[in-house]
């Protein structure tokens, strides 16, 4: 039955696969996966050096301020989901309504700061990449088009 926010009452035993089919936690699943592939595109590839110039620059543009938001928030919201998907574990033993409402209040609010915070790196990064010249790119370019997408996608997981 109905619950305080959107649990069980308190006490119940733990369901793995009822747990994991909950829509909330798919959603942060995949945000979570579409926050590690933002960062690791842009830890792996996001830096290039030129040939003749040891010295490391941002593929977006040499605009080092992009590459820095992008792994910012993809790390951020990489621990946020982590957090909160240990909060949707725990959620179900809290038996406190007004903790509840606390829990769940968080997470809305920093659900719509994280998807505002994704659409303004997608828009930086997606404007950074139009400016980027294609001789200073090299083999990064999928990995700096992989960033701009799954930061694109993530406006909508969260």
């Amino acid at each position: 039955g109905g619950g305080a926010y959107g649990a069980a009452k308190a006490g119940g035993t733990f369901d793995l696969v009822r747990f994991v089919q909950q829509p909330q936690v798919l959603t942060r699943i995949v945000s979570a996966v579409f926050a590690l592939v933002v960062f690791a595109c842009l830890v792996g590839d996001g830096y290039m050096s030129e040939p003749e110039k040891p010295q490391l620059f941002c593929v977006f543009n040499h605009n080092e301020d992009a590459c820095r938001y992008g792994i910012g928030i993809g790390i951020l919201a990489f621990l946020a989901c982590i957090f909160f998907f240990m909060v949707d574990v725990y959620f179900p033993q809290i038996s406190n309504a007004t903790d509840r409402k606390y829990l769940v209040l968080a997470d809305l609010g920093f659900s719509g700061l994280w998807t505002f915070l994704w659409f303004i790196g997608f828009c930086f990064l997606t404007n950074q990449w139009s400016w980027t010249q294609a001789e200073f790119v090299y083999i990064a370019a999928d990995s700096a088009r992989a960033a701009i997408t799954f930061s694109f996608f993530s406006i909508f997981s969260w």
